[in-house]
């Protein structure tokens, strides 16, 4: 297993949530990153795994967040050094950036629980192996992106065509959904960012269909508990 690994966030209401609690049970120190404080990325040279969070922000919003250009040539001398990249949301569509593959607007913002459809190849590979046909998983995203050049796709959804893409060889994971949030995490976004829930979007949901009783927060943490192993711990 991997023994430290950092994480660039990019606001402060959205953190590591899930992932926290992973790295804790396993022994790894999560090394934090916060750019939205100015803080500079540290040497690629000496990271041995990343992992790029969510924002509101987009990849190509650098004139706003000049920060981003510092970003992504982190992000790019990381994945020259062959170190595990993982990238959520944002992350995984600043990962396709870097790659050289196009991030777009998607015809219909996805927010709240909507089910992800794994392609065959994906759960054919050792990260999703014993991965279900479909899942129901969190959303909350504007923008989708192509499946890099060399790449696999995750699978779909019914609003996005691209819901993540690896590296066969195991070293580049990038998810469009929310398997690390858990309900105080959702509960930060549903404040910091309700003005994206008056969306006509149908696929959109509301507050309280995001926060219901029952919403299967801890399914996709284990989910995602069993990709980490498998992604940090080869």
């Amino acid at each position: 297993m991997i023994d430290s690994i950092h994480v660039l966030q990019h606001v402060p209401f959205e953190g590591p949530a899930a992932l926290g609690r992973w790295a804790d049970s396993r022994g790894v120190g999560l090394k934090g990153c916060r750019l939205f404080d100015d803080a500079s990325p540290p040497d690629p040279a000496g990271v041995g795994g990343l992992i790029v969070l969510g924002g509101p922000m987009g990849v190509h919003d650098q004139e706003a967040y000049p920060w981003l250009r510092q970003e992504k040539a982190f992000i790019r001398g990381v994945l020259e050094r062959r170190a595990p990249v993982l990238g959520i949301c944002l992350g995984a569509q600043l990962i396709a950036d870097v790659m050289g593959a196009p991030v777009t607007r998607l015809t219909h913002p996805e927010i709240g629980w909507h089910p992800v459809h794994f392609s065959p190849p994906a759960r054919s590979h050792r990260l999703f192996r014993d991965f279900p046909e479909t899942l129901e998983v969190m959303h909350w995203h504007g923008d989708t992106f192509e499946c890099p050049a060399g790449m696999t796709a995750v699978g779909h959804s019914e609003a996005c065509a691209n819901q993540g893409f690896f590296d066969p060889g195991g070293r580049v994971l990038a998810l469009q959904c929310h398997l690390e949030w858990d309900a105080e995490q959702a509960t930060r976004l549903a404040d910091a960012a309700a003005d994206e829930l008056a969306s006509d979007s149908p696929y959109v949901q509301s507050r309280a269909d995001i926060l219901r009783a029952d919403a299967p927060f801890a399914q996709g943490n284990e989910w995602m508990f069993r990709l980490m192993d498998r992604f940090f711990g080869q």
